[in-house]
């Protein structure tokens, strides 16, 4: 089901004020972060320029995921394993503060989404 029209409003605005903040300028050229929302899912990926004369495109790695439960208002953070399966992190619980989520998989104390 996709998000609702403010939420997803509102969560454009966070997700990617948090992806701009996140990577300095002086490396947009080699990195970046973007996300993309499908139905209540909103995932952010970590984007690296070519790193090899073969390669022409960037490379997308996912990162985090987020998910909105619509009835709670409430949404749940997900990290993924080597083989890109989604898991639920164990580290916070469902939240309606997307910030609080934002603000762990930046501080990442387990190291599963920043390495």
């Amino acid at each position: 089901m996709p998000l609702p029209v403010l939420v997803k409003t509102f969560i454009e605005k966070k997700v990617g004020d948090f992806c701009k903040r996140r990577v300095p300028a002086h490396v947009l050229d080699k990195v970046n972060l973007s996300y993309k929302i499908r139905g209540n899912s909103v995932t952010i990926f970590e984007n690296r320029a070519p790193w090899h004369k073969d390669i022409k495109e960037w490379t997308s790695m996912p990162i985090a995921q987020i998910r909105y439960n619509e009835t709670t208002g409430e949404w749940t953070l997900y990290c993924a394993d080597r083989n890109n399966r989604w898991h639920k992190y164990d580290g916070l619980l469902p939240t309606k503060n997307i910030d609080q989520i934002l603000a762990e998989i930046d501080r990442d104390p387990t190291g599963i989404f920043w390495g």
